[in-house]
């Protein structure tokens, strides 16, 4: 009986360290890549399909095949001076919030999905290089656009009824807005917006051939043009005079790229403080005067109750919960409707975790892209562009949408934080630990 336990154990040590030694391989990782990121921007599909339990066994089972994966290629991962202590100190002070919240198993729920999706956004990282992780990026994003456009002809021509089920209202003949395996518009729109990015970036990098760059690229600027995101305009508008400025500062002499940068820094305060003041006439130029309404009224909302616990928050939940708790169930739009998010990733995390989150969040943010900025203008490789570009487009998104507090958003956060500090962490100079002695 005995001889049969140790035999069994050593069976399972023998397949466990097997499929270890097999998920660090170099197809098996990219197609994990791949499957990651597929799940997190197509999440709310996924959930449409298998709902919220399903959702989450597929949440696990990536997280653990991450970590396997991982395992296997930890002598061959750099560690030294790579996970950023912003990240770490925020994410440290979310896991605090939930003890002081008056809905902890709520917010412990939410917590994990944050740990769950940060962790693939580590490993997407770590287990892969840049170059691999914009490679599988380009793959997933190929099959969500497909998808998603062919999930709008299918519903507003082809049968010419909404899928009420995906968010899909079926106005594609009448060109959009749509909104394809993202829910909503906004969402598919941010989807899209990192598609373009990731295969312009593909293209430069030649890590396609030129058609299926071109194809790509093609399917993206379709799915822009139809989502009618005023949103996902402003965006588009932040990334083009982002690219005009990395490609000025790629190409201009190490001795004059602090001016630039300054001229820039100058240029881009100066149009923050004239969009603020001209607010309202922007909004009304691109159609979006209505929904700047919507989120001013949610957010005076969120202003009184976060004045309830202005430093340390109600309590880290991410995206917020479907329960009748307090105080998410009392913020509703005019027409009774509870809304899902605070439609602003800072004016969120100020509801959540209150000023010192915030602030938290704020200095990992300005980190990560001083970091991401540095490194896209400096460093010789283009796919270093990827990041920045990315933050650029997280941050502009981040003034009318939470997608950086859950979801693909944190997760893309996380790769491209870690990213970054690679190339540009401080602990990176310190002296390494001996372990041999």
């Amino acid at each position: 009986m005995t001889d049969n336990r140790v035999g069994r154990r050593a069976l399972a040590r023998r397949y466990l360290s097997a499929w270890i030694g097999f998920s660090a391989g170099g197809r098996f990782s990219q197609a994990l890549a791949t499957m990651i990121l597929l799940f997190a921007f197509g999440q709310p599909t996924a959930t449409a399909l298998v709902g919220t339990a399903g959702t989450w066994a597929v949440l696990v089972t990536l997280v653990v095949l991450a970590g396997l994966s991982l395992l296997g290629q930890r002598y061959r991962i750099e560690w030294h001076g790579v996970l950023p202590l912003s990240l770490l100190a925020f994410v440290g002070y979310c896991a605090l919030s939930v003890a002081w919240s008056d809905y902890s198993w709520v917010a412990l729920r939410g917590f994990v999905a944050t740990v769950g999706f940060v962790g693939l956004g580590l490993y997407l990282a770590l287990g892969r290089d840049l170059v691999q992780v914009i490679r599988a990026a380009g793959d997933a994003f190929r099959i969500l656009l497909v998808v998603a456009l062919g999930l709008e002809v299918l519903s507003g021509l082809v049968l010419d009824v909404p899928l009420p089920a995906f968010g899909i209202r079926g106005d594609i003949a009448y060109g959009g807005p749509i909104q394809g395996i993202g829910g909503t518009r906004n969402f598919m729109g941010f989807v899209a917006a990192v598609a373009l990015v990731t295969f312009v970036v593909e293209f430069l990098t030649r890590s396609v051939t030129t058609w299926r760059a071109v194809a790509s690229t093609a399917l993206a600027v379709i799915a822009l043009m139809l989502v009618q995101s005023p949103i996902t305009g402003l965006a588009m508008i932040a990334l083009a005079v982002t690219a005009l400025a990395l490609w000025s500062l790629r190409h201009a002499r190490p001795r004059t790229r602090p001016v630039v940068n300054t001229v820039l820094a100058a240029i881009v305060i100066g149009m923050g403080v004239v969009g603020v003041l001209a607010r309202h006439r922007i909004l009304a130029e691109i159609g979006a005067s209505g929904g700047s309404a919507v989120r001013l009224g949610l957010w005076a909302q969120i202003r009184v109750l976060s004045e309830q616990h202005p430093i340390q928050g109600w309590g880290w939940v991410g995206t917020w919960p479907h329960e009748a708790v307090v105080p998410f169930v009392t913020l509703v739009d005019p027409t009774g409707t509870r809304f899902t998010s605070g439609l602003n990733a800072f004016v969120d995390a100020w509801l959540q975790i209150g000023l010192a989150g915030t602030v938290l969040l704020l200095a990992t943010s300005l980190l990560a892209f001083a970091r991401a900025w540095t490194t896209a203008t400096s460093f010789p490789g283009v796919a270093y562009v990827w990041p920045a570009a990315i933050l650029v487009l997280l941050g502009v998104t981040s003034a009318a949408e939470s997608y950086l507090l859950h979801g693909a958003g944190l997760m893309l956060f996380t790769t491209v934080i870690v990213v970054a500090a690679r190339r540009r962490s401080w602990r990176r100079l310190l002296p390494r630990a001996d372990h041999h002695a």
